[in-house]
């Protein structure tokens, strides 16, 4: 019991020290990852059609 007092009390310790990021600083990176993932995910899908309709010309 007392290492996970001990461990409790390190991991508080530690989070004092993080840098947390601005509200506006997250807000700017979580859209980044959105645009980012939604423009893949348009490529991948442009792709996979493109793939789609080759594959069913070769098939027929």
């Amino acid at each position: 019991m007392n290492k996970i007092k001990q461990f409790v009390t390190n991991v508080k310790l530690e989070m004092i020290k993080v840098s947390w990021p601005a509200r506006d600083e997250l807000l700017n990176s979580a859209m980044v990852v959105l645009v980012s993932v939604a423009l893949l995910a348009g490529v991948i899908a442009v792709i996979d059609l493109l793939y789609t309709f080759l594959i069913g010309l070769i098939i027929k």
